[in-house]
């Protein structure tokens, strides 16, 4: 009886230890957690990949399709910042400049042309710096152009006897990325690219109820007005209707058609527009602001590109002249002329945290650019990505690990493996920038595209990573802390699904969770 007695005490005791949920257990628990998540019957028709490793260990605790192909979406925007990080540095600084090839006389007179040149900062315009948990915008969004206008007139200009020339000649004339979508093109997520980007190569269009229904609705356009030619027939309609507005601008075309139904209680809608060609936006409003401050321009305002047929070799001389000027037009190189007037920028690293937090495309392209300015052979987007893909060979990623046609991924065309992701994590984790790298991503819970996602979770906090969105695609990738402070690197991309976006959304973050919590609460 006495044996019995303890063998039963062994039993139980065996069973209460192998019950327990130790570290084995628990590792085992999460690849069944995340598998239960993902066997949902409306998400399993999507195309799953995960990759979730452990930065203290290296050791792999879950992958699912980890070296497939996925379309990324907006993570692309990893590997162009973490490459701009290492290669740039974080204290670069851009500079824009006004410059002329003539003389000013005793009696404010210019005997040449007057340049406004662009070296590519992607913040002429009233978006606040450093970011601070939300993109705040001023009332100012041209303020560095009446700046540049007010040193002009305080340096006693009044007549310019050449041409205004907007010059983006420091990068190339690549306006759109390979595989961006047509529809993209009118937003502001597909604005063009430019080295000389004002107000985010966009205009904003607010629009307003009449007063009484049946009426025109009300609408502006700032910061140019005058840029777009309006064909408005929105109409106001009853309180309580439906609001339903629609677009309209043909591909190089400055003609926008505005159409649909705005109920008169609505409280207003306002969009972002994309402009046709940032350099040429630039000219007629420096132009303006010249005039304004009594500053006369004789000759005409014209555009200064570099073609790509004409790039040869690596130079900031422009090779081709802007789209309807002259053919004998002067080719100028800026470092040749007088500079009048010169803005800097804020050092690199702030804008990259503008364009990880809040998924800003356009600045992401400017990256890649100056990637392939500054450390390849052109400013080019395939010079670019021929730079970013020598820095992937340094971090170990094998080029059949992705594809990538833009600094973005607005491109559908873009491909990569959550490895790949996972992998470049841990290369960053280990590099004297990857904290600050790390710091630029949006919080789960707290800012950027993450600041509404996983609020009130275990995962609050803990969570820095990159959101990606097109459609039939969502991905998130980064860096978390889970309860027991293990830190952890992984990737998480759907692609293919044809369910709500919410509720791979959802899943995603389900996901998350589980990873954090990985043992008790501290």
């Amino acid at each position: 009886m006495q044996r019995f007695r303890s063998r039963l005490v062994v039993a139980v005791a065996l069973c209460l230890v192998l019950a327990l949920p130790g570290e084995a257990a628990k590792k085992k628990a999460l690849p069944a957690r995340i598998a239960a998540v993902l066997a949902q019957p409306d998400l399993a028709h999507g195309f799953w990949g995960v990759e979730i490793t452990s930065l203290s260990t290296g050791k792999v605790l879950f992958s699912q399709n980890a070296d497939k192909l996925f379309t990324p979406a907006s993570n692309t925007k990893l590997f162009t910042t973490a490459a701009a990080l290492a290669l740039i540095g974080p204290d670069y600084k851009f500079r824009t400049s006004v410059e002329t090839n003539g003389l000013l006389d005793k009696h404010g007179r210019l005997s040449g042309d007057l340049l406004l040149i662009g070296r590519g900062d992607p913040n002429l315009s009233g978006r606040e710096l450093p970011y601070d948990l939300r993109t705040q915008r001023n009332d100012h969004p041209i303020k560095v152009l009446e700046d540049l206008a007010d040193s002009l007139s305080q340096k006693g200009v009044k007549y310019v006897d050449g041409d205004l020339v907007a010059d983006d000649s420091y990068f190339a004339f690549e306006r759109y990325g390979e595989g961006w979508s047509q529809d993209d093109l009118v937003w502001g997520d597909g604005a063009p690219v430019s080295a000389l980007t004002i107000n985010d190569n966009v205009v904003f269009v607010n629009i307003l109820p009449a007063d009484r229904a049946g009426e025109r609705a009300f609408v502006t356009v700032a910061p140019f007005a005058d840029y777009y030619r309006i064909d408005n027939r929105i109409m106001t309609t009853p309180a309580g209707t439906a609001r339903r507005i629609f677009f309209n601008r043909e591909p190089g075309s400055t003609a926008l058609t505005l159409w649909g139904e705005m109920p008169i209680d609505d409280k207003g809608a306002n969009e972002a527009l994309a402009i046709e060609d940032p350099a040429a936006f630039a000219a007629e409003l420096f132009r303006n602001l010249l005039e304004k401050r009594g500053i006369t321009v004789y000759g005409r305002q014209r555009t200064h590109h570099t073609e790509l047929a004409g790039l040869s070799t690596f130079s900031v001389t422009a090779t081709a002249e802007a789209r309807g000027g002259d053919g004998d037009a002067p080719r100028l190189q800026s470092n040749q002329g007088m500079v009048l007037a010169t803005f800097e920028s804020k050092p690199l690293l702030e804008d990259i945290r503008v364009i990880n937090k809040v998924s800003q495309n356009l600045h992401a392209e400017i990256l890649l650019r100056l990637l392939g300015r500054e450390r390849g052979n052109a400013a080019t987007i395939e010079s670019g990505l021929e730079v970013l893909r020598g820095f992937l060979a340094k971090a170990g990623i094998s080029p059949d690990q992705y594809v990538f046609y833009d600094g973005s991924g607005l491109s559908r065309q873009n491909l990569v493996t959550p490895h790949a992701i996972v992998s470049l994590l841990e290369f960053a984790h280990e590099q004297p920038w990857g904290a600050g790298f790390r710091e630029t991503l949006p919080v789960a819970g707290v800012d950027g595209s993450l600041a509404d996602r996983l609020r009130g979770t275990i995962a609050q906090g803990k969570v820095y990573g990159k959101t990606g969105s097109l459609g039939g695609v969502k991905s998130l990738s980064g860096f978390l802390t889970t309860n027991r402070g293990d830190h952890i690197a992984f990737a998480i991309l759907t692609n293919n699904f044809n369910v709500p976006a919410k509720k791979v959304t959802d899943a995603i973050d389900d996901i998350v969770v589980n990873i954090v919590d990985d043992g008790p609460r501290k």
